[in-house]
């Protein structure tokens, strides 16, 4: 299984968002129309970084790029600042020329989720599937906000968010008791259903997660083993700054 894994280790979180951005590059530069799945959190704010000043050196367009985010909180204002629509404008949309309504997010605040779940997964699957997907991966394993004991075959849903996540994401909010207790995510299964992935991992913290990867051990208990199963995933990944 893991043979069908590529294994990239790098010295550097710069080293290591430089090489992330280099695959997206390529993938829009042979699809311009291309669908990407994107992530939030500290893992993928360089390899933003690295795409807008790209894009500023006039090396690649967005105007006919489509992108998915994995996941958004529950209830939080898409305007409130810790918000993952928020978090990608700043990090990446404002500053291509994407077009805004071929961004997407689930939507949080839908009065009806599960509809928004199914309503999620139906509009990828309108535009034929994501073409490459990035992922990060919690200290636990968990891809997206897919916790340890997510069904594999899981789609879009509702989560409840572990006290290690929150904890985990309280320092992008003023309190951790502000930080929601639920997220609406794609699913493992849906994320499976994507060409091709990219999993970003830089510290000492994420290097347990990533050797647990390496073993090879598939089990619900650590959702990113299920991509062991994937037919093309490059894994990104290094120790410390």
């Amino acid at each position: 299984m893991i043979r069908k894994m590529k294994w990239i280790e790098v010295n550097t979180y710069d080293e290591m968002s430089e090489v992330a951005a280099k695959i997206f590059l390529e993938q829009i530069q042979k699809k311009p129309n291309s669908v990407l799945g994107l992530a939030t959190g500290g893992s993928p704010v360089g390899m933003y970084k690295e795409l807008v000043a790209r894009h500023q050196a006039g090396q690649v367009s967005f105007k006919d790029v489509q992108t998915f985010n994995l996941d958004e909180y529950v209830g939080l204002k898409r305007t409130s600042p810790a918000s993952y629509w928020t978090f990608m404008h700043n990090n990446l949309f404002n500053d291509v020329n994407i077009k805004q309504e071929n961004i997407h997010l689930p939507n949080g605040e839908a009065e009806d989720l599960a509809a928004e779940c199914k309503a999620y997964d139906a509009r990828i699957d309108a535009v034929e599937g994501i073409d490459l997907q990035l992922l990060g991966i919690g200290v636990n394993g968990h891809i997206g906000f897919n916790e340890p004991g997510t069904p594999f075959d899981s789609m879009t849903n509702i989560v409840e968010l572990t006290t290690s996540t929150r904890t985990e994401n309280a320092i992008y909010f003023d309190d951790e008791a502000e930080v929601p207790t639920h997220a609406i995510t794609m699913g493992i299964q849906s994320i499976m259903k994507a060409k091709e992935i990219v999993l970003i991992a830089f510290g000492e913290k994420k290097l347990a997660a990533i050797q647990k990867l390496k073993s090879g051990h598939i089990t619900e208990d650590f959702p990113a083993s299920q991509l062991l199963k994937h037919p093309n995933v490059t894994i990104i990944y290094g120790g410390t700054n």
